[in-house]
């Protein structure tokens, strides 16, 4: 008599994928990742900051750029096994889950992480040790984790409030001096000239109307910033100023996160996410410069990968933990 067959658990047999999301002021990232940790198809988008945004549109990007992404790595929504999502503007509570809700109920990934942009980067720089990460792109905040897991942050307040040091920031700061250079209150500056070509005035004295129009939002003013790191390394030096303080804001967030986390005696290291780095040491130095002021042993890094590749690892490390070797369904 042959022996009946013993019942063995059924194993998913479908490789699976998982989605990393970058999502700031000016633009969305994405990365989707495979089991074997490839990146196998990256897109870009709009902004996806749902404070500044909303929340429609902010995941009306986010897809937007998935679907670049799954198109360039020959998948489909179904074998998304998992999402996070790394946003700035969602350190409300209420936000999070009305991003994660709008994103689920279209994309239909049920495994999904919203968090904010800092936290991926932070992964990004530290893979989950202690450390801090500055993030200088539309705006500009600071995160650290001390060896307990605790967690602060500064900045990240948003164009009303804050943005030292980020990209709106800077370019607040040099309209001030093109006003006040055009009035006869401050010194002339070439920044006059790249403000006019680049907002698109025929004049530093027209440029009160080209500012103030309905198409100048904050994306279109964080942009000016790079004019300004141009007009710095040409030697300006209401630019190089301009860049100086940015530089010196930033060394003071980071302050603020290492006095709260304890780690003003280690040898911190600390990851720089964001356009505005691209300014160099004009910007790295006196920041450095202010950070070691408390913390002589920190220094300045590279992440060990871009925010969306860390998010998409996230995803998989969250995911994996997650499916216990279920099967899923394969309905298209």
């Amino acid at each position: 008599m042959a022996a009946k067959p013993t019942k063995r658990s059924r194993k998913a047999t479908f490789p699976q994928y998982y989605l990393g999301v970058d999502g700031g002021g000016t633009k969305t990232q994405v990365a989707l990742m495979n089991e074997g940790r490839e990146v196998i198809g990256e897109g870009a988008a709009g902004p996806s900051n749902p404070l500044r945004v909303g929340v429609e549109t902010a995941v009306t990007n986010i897809i937007k750029a998935t679907d670049q992404a799954m198109d360039a790595g020959g998948i489909m929504r179904v074998d998304i096994a998992a999402a996070t999502l790394g946003l700035a503007g969602v350190r409300r509570a209420d936000l999070k889950q009305r991003v994660k809700a709008s994103f689920t109920e279209q994309l239909r990934v049920r495994k999904t992480e919203v968090i904010t942009d800092a936290e991926i980067a932070l992964f990004a720089t530290t893979m989950g040790k202690p450390g801090l990460v500055v993030i200088a792109g539309t705006g500009s905040v600071c995160l650290g984790k001390n060896e307990k897991g605790k967690m602060a942050i500064a900045g990240g307040w948003g164009p009303l409030a804050g943005d030292e040091g980020g990209g709106v920031g800077i370019a607040q700061t040099a309209l001030h001096a093109v006003a006040k250079a055009s009035d006869g209150r401050g010194i002339a500056t070439t920044l006059s000239r790249r403000a006019s070509e680049y907002f698109r005035a025929s004049g530093p004295e027209n440029l009160i109307v080209a500012i103030y129009s309905p198409q100048v939002d904050n994306s279109r003013i964080a942009g000016f910033a790079k004019f300004v790191v141009e007009a710095a390394q040409d030697g300006d030096a209401v630019a190089t100023d301009i860049l100086e303080e940015a530089g010196s804001e930033l060394g003071l967030a980071a302050c603020a996160v290492i006095e709260k986390l304890g780690l003003k005696r280690q040898k911190v290291p600390i990851g720089c996410v964001g356009s505005v780095f691209k300014a160099g040491e004009i910007l790295t130095r006196p920041m450095i410069d202010t950070i070691q002021t408390i913390a002589p042993k920190a220094f300045l890094t590279e992440p060990a990968m871009a925010p969306a590749h860390a998010a998409a690892l996230m995803a998989l490390l969250n995911g994996t933990l997650s499916m216990n070797g279920k099967p899923r369904n394969r309905k298209r």
